[in-house]
């Protein structure tokens, strides 16, 4: 709705995962360097943690594009709340492994790890990613180790990156699976953004959105875009999203933060201390009008 009329090609603050808006923000480049380092050097278990609306799915996304940019075979199971054989065959299913209409988990199995004793015969490396994995149950991790049991002298056979919320830590510490902890040989945290961390990565997802004007947010509404978010990339997207329709609304070309205040009080995932703030502030305001106004009538009486 607004593109055209802020000069953009398309919509800077959509929510998709789109690779192309990735912003190597410190925390993320060091997951994806970390992943890429670990993943192509044999490593088995790998894991990347964030809250809500951190970024994870993205940077999976990214990885994901980089390694079969390399002739990997890459598995991606973005829901694994599944029971083990479910899990089992939706593997099967992304690697393209045929397997029978009635095969039990021990066929199933028989017939993964046959694949992937042929794929490493002809230098065919699999990776397995999945995401969300906090909502795993355990007896589907566990499955999830059993399935990676099988190595050669020198590597695995299928390498896995569990990305989840920091449930999925606790779920993790669980003594019934303690023995797929100990095999996570790197663990990735992301962070939420700083000032300039939001400032930076609004001027990138704008830029890759095709805008070339001069600066669009002012700097007073990015820090209360970034304030309000936590400094969290989801939230950001919605409120800058939700101001600059505002902005357009009126016609301006230049986002203060009045828009974002508009936005932040449009958005129930917004922390409910900063709606709450914009209601104290304009209620104050409102109070000091009418006691200036009391009071200059109260001058003029006497006088």
């Amino acid at each position: 709705m607004y593109n055209p009329h802020y000069g953009l090609k398309e919509s800077p603050f959509a929510l998709t995962p789109d690779t192309s808006f990735f912003f190597g923000h410190a925390s993320h480049q060091e997951a994806l360097n970390t992943l890429l380092v670990a993943t192509r050097s044999g490593e088995g278990f790998m894991k990347v943690v964030g809250e809500v609306g951190t970024g994870k799915t993205l940077l999976c996304r990214k990885f994901l594009g980089i390694i079969e940019a390399e002739n990997w075979l890459t598995a991606y199971i973005p829901n694994p709340y599944l029971e083990p054989m479910t899990l089992l065959r939706a593997v099967a299913d992304e690697l393209r492994v045929p397997l029978p209409e009635a095969a039990d988990q021990h066929q199933v199995l028989k017939r993964l790890t046959e694949f992937l004793v042929e794929a490493r015969g002809t230098d065919m490396r699999v990776l397995l990613c999945l995401d969300e994995a906090q909502a795993m149950p355990l007896e589907t991790l566990e499955a999830l180790r059993l399935l990676t049991n099988l190595e050669t002298e020198r590597s695995k056979l299928m390498q896995v990156v569990l990305f989840g919320q920091p449930e999925l830590d606790h779920k993790l510490a669980d003594p019934s699976i303690r023995q797929l902890r100990q095999r996570i040989t790197f663990a990735c945290r992301l962070g939420a953004f700083r000032l300039d961390d939001a400032e930076f990565y609004i001027a990138h997802r704008l830029s890759v959105a095709g805008y070339r004007g001069p600066r669009l947010f002012a700097r007073d509404a990015v820090k209360r875009l970034q304030r309000a978010s936590g400094g969290i990339p989801r939230l950001m997207n919605i409120l800058a999203h939700k101001a600059m329709l505002a902005g357009f609304g009126e016609g301006a070309r230049y986002i203060t933060p009045k828009y974002v205040e508009a936005a932040i009080r449009d958005t129930e995932s917004v922390p409910q201390r900063h709606r709450l703030r914009i209601w104290a502030v304009r209620t104050l305001a409102a109070l000091a009008v009418l006691t200036l106004a009391a009071s200059g009538a109260h001058l003029l009486g006497v006088w």
